[in-house]
C-alpha cells in the first residue's frame, strides 16, 4: 500500500507539469491516472476520485490555487445538483435498505428449503440451490454471493459439494444475474454510465434505458457464465483445479438431514415474504415506465407504444418511485418475521441503506471523473484518433477485452465501466453515428468485460466475499474459478462479439455459443484438462 501510495504521488505530481506540453493526448491523462490508482491502491472509490482531481488540476492548468474552485464549480456542482444524479442515487440507497429487509425477513431460508425438495440426488440439489438462489436474488450480485454462500455451506460439506465449487456457483450467478437484470442494484450505476457518454460529446437526450434493454442480449459473458454454471451443474464439470477440491470432500449425509420439506406442505406466505415485492418491483418499473412515457392515450396498448413509451420515459423518476413502493411492501410483509427474531426492521432498513454508502460514492465519484473527461474533450480525441483506422466491426470485441484487462487487473466492475463507458459512447458514435446496435452492442461489451473482473479477479469485492462466505481462502477461490470465467470469455468473443460485429444476430450468437459450451465435455480432452 506504501508503494502505491508513492505512486499515486508522483502521478499527481507528473500531472501538475502536463498542462506546459501542447498536447491533445493528455486530455486522456486522467482515465490513465484513475486506472493505476485503482490498480496500486486496490479500491475504486479513492482511484476514481484521484483520477478526477488529476483531470481538475488539468481544466485549472496546473494552478493549484485554481484547483477547489474548478473542482467545485465545474465538476461536483453539475453533478450534484442534476436530478438525474439524485434521483438514481436515492434509488440506489433505498435497494440497499429493500435487499437488507427481505434477507432479514428469511424468506429466502424458506425458498431454499423447498428448492432442496425438488430433486432426489443430494448434491446435485445443493448445486440447484446454489443458483437458484443466486437467480432469485437477482437484484444485489452482492448479498446473493453472501447468502448463497452462508446458507448453503454447511448443506455442502455434508453432500460431498466442495466450498470451491459452491464459491465458483454463487460468485458467477450473483454478478452475471445482477448485470443483466432490468431491477437491481446495478442498473443504476450502469444508466448512468450511459448518460454519461452521451453527456461527453454533449447529447443530453439519450435514452439510457432503452439502450439498456437493447443490450441485455448481447451482454455475452454473463449469458455464457449463467450457461456455464448450469452446465458445470448438470455434467459435473470440473477443471483440474476444481477437481482437486471436489475429491476431498467425503458424503456424509442422509436425505433427512437436507430437507423434510416433502413431509410438510409448502409455506407460501414465507415465500412471498420475497417474491411479492420482487414482483411489484419489476411490475411498478413497467407500469411506471409506459404511463410516464407514453404520448398521447395509454390505451390500447401495442408494441410500438410500448416501445416508444420505454425511450421517451424518466426511468430515473420511474426507477425512484417502484423502489419506494417495493420498499413499503417489502417492510410490512418481513416486519413481523424481523422482529420475531430480535431485530428491529427500521434499523436493518437502514442498516441495508448504509452498504450501500460506498457504491454510492464510487458512483459519484465516476461522476466527478467523466465530468473532467467532458471538460477536456478526452471523447471528441479519442474519436478523431480512432475514426478510420479501427474497423467498426471489430469496435464491440475490442471494448471487450479492454474490458477484461481493465477489470482483471484493477479488480472493480463499476470502476471499469466508469473509466470506460464515457469514452466507449463517443467512439461509437463516430464510428457508426447512425448505428443504435452497434451502440448496444459497445455498451454491451462494457458490462461484459467488466464483470469479468468480478468473477477472477484476486483483488474483486465479489471474489473476496464469496470465498469468505464460503469459507475458503480468496486465492483458492480465484485460481478454480479463473478457469469457468476464461472459457466464457474466449466464447464470448468468438462466438459473440466477433460475429456480431460482423452482423450476425445477437440470438443467433447466443445460441452458437451455447452449443459450443455444451460440447466442451466431448472435447475436453483436446483443449482443456477437465474431469466430468
Amino acid at each position: 500500500m506504501k508503494s502505491g501510495k508513492k505512486v499515486v504521488l508522483l502521478l499527481l505530481v507528473i500531472t501538475f507539469v502536463l498542462p506546459q506540453l501542447s498536447i491533445d493526448v493528455i486530455s486522456l491523462w486522467p482515465s490513465f491516472v484513475a486506472l493505476l490508482s485503482v490498480l496500486f491502491l486496490k479500491k475504486a472509490l479513492p482511484g476514481l476520485l484521484i483520477g478526477a482531481v488529476s483531470g481538475v488540476i488539468l481544466i485549472a492548468h496546473g494552478n493549484p490555487l485554481r484547483v477547489p474552485s474548478v473542482f467545485i464549480a465545474d465538476i461536483a456542482t453539475p453533478a450534484l445538483s442534476s436530478s438525474w444524479n439524485l434521483s438514481i442515487l436515492t434509488f440506489t440507497l433505498l435497494l440497499g435498505g429493500f435487499s437488507a429487509l427481505l434477507e432479514k425477513g428469511g424468506g429466502f431460508e424458506i425458498i431454499l428449503k423447498n428448492l432442496l425438495s425438488k430433486t432426489d440426488k443430494l448434491s446435485k440439489k445443493v448445486e440447484w440451490s446454489a443458483f437458484l438462489l443466486g437467480i432469485i436474488c437477482f437484484f444485489d450480485g452482492l448479498a446473493s454471493s453472501l447468502l448463497g454462500g452462508r446458507a448453503i455451506r454447511p448443506l455442502a460439506d455434508k453432500t460431498g459439494l466442495s466450498r470451491a465449487k459452491l464459491a465458483y456457483l454463487v460468485d458467477s450467478t450473483g454478478s452475471a444475474i445482477a448485470c443483466v437484470a432490468i431491477m437491481s442494484t446495478w442498473i443504476a450505476y450502469q444508466l448512468s454510465m450511459i448518460r454519461e457518454g452521451y453527456l461527453a460529446v454533449e447529447i443530453v437526450h439519450s435514452e439510457p434505458f432503452t439502450l439498456f434493454l437493447s443490450s441485455i442480449p448481447r451482454n455475452f459473458y454473463c449469458w455464457f457464465t449463467l450457461i456455464l454454471v448450469v452446465l458445470t451443474i448438470r455434467k459435473s464439470l470440473n477443471f483440474e483445479s476444481m477437481d482437486k477440491f471436489e475429491i476431498k470432500i467425503p458424503k456424509n449425509i442422509t436425505e433427512n438431514e437436507i430437507t423434510d420439506a416433502r413431509n410438510h406442505p409448502t409455506d407460501t406466505s414465507g415465500q412471498n415474504r420475497v417474491l411479492i415485492p420482487i414482483a411489484t418491483l419489476i411490475s411498478c418499473l413497467f407500469i411506471g415506465l409506459y404511463f410516464n412515457g407514453v404520448q398521447g392515450t395509454a390505451w390500447p396498448v401495442n408494441f410500438l407504444k410500448i416501445k416508444q413509451a420505454f425511450g421517451d420515459a424518466e426511468s430515473n423518476i420511474v426507477l425512484l418511485f417502484s423502489s419506494i413502493v417495493a420498499c413499503i411492501i417489502a417492510f410490512f410483509l418481513n416486519r413481523n418475521s424481523i422482529l420475531i427474531s430480535g431485530l428491529s426492521p427500521r434499523k436493518e432498513f437502514i442498516k441495508g441503506i448504509g452498504r450501500f454508502i460506498t457504491p454510492s460514492l464510487v458512483l459519484i465519484a465516476a461522476w466527478f471523473l467523466s465530468g473532467t473527461l467532458r471538460e477536456l474533450g478526452a471523447a471528441s480525441f479519442l474519436s478523431q484518433a480512432l475514426s478510420g483506422s479501427l474497423p467498426p466491426a471489430l469496435f464491440p470485441v475490442s471494448v471487450f477485452l479492454l474490458g477484461v484487462l481493465i477489470s482483471f487487473t484493477t479488480g472493480t466492475s463499476w470502476g471499469t465501466m466508469g473509466v470506460l463507458m464515457p469514452l466507449t459512447i463517443p467512439v461509437c458514435l463516430s464510428l457508426a453515428p447512425d448505428s443504435n446496435t452497434m451502440m448496444a452492442s459497445a455498451i454491451a461489451a462494457v458490462f461484459s468485460g467488466a464483470v469479468f473482473g468480478d468473477h477472477c479477479s484476486p483483488m474483486s469485492d465479489t471474489t473476496i466475499v464469496s470465498a469468505v462466505a464460503c469459507e475458503i481462502s480468496p486465492y483458492d477461490h480465484f485460481r478454480t474459478q479463473l478457469p469457468y470465467a476464461l472459457l466464457a470469455a474466449s466464447v464470448a468473443a468468438l462466438a459473440g462479439f466477433i460475429p456480431m460485429g460482423l452482423g450476425l444476430s445477437p440470438w443467433l450468437c447466443l445460441i452458437v455459443g451455447t452449443f459450443i459450451l455444451l460440447s466442451v465435455p466431448w472435447i475436453r480432452n483436446k483443449f482443456f484438462s477437465i474431469s466430468g
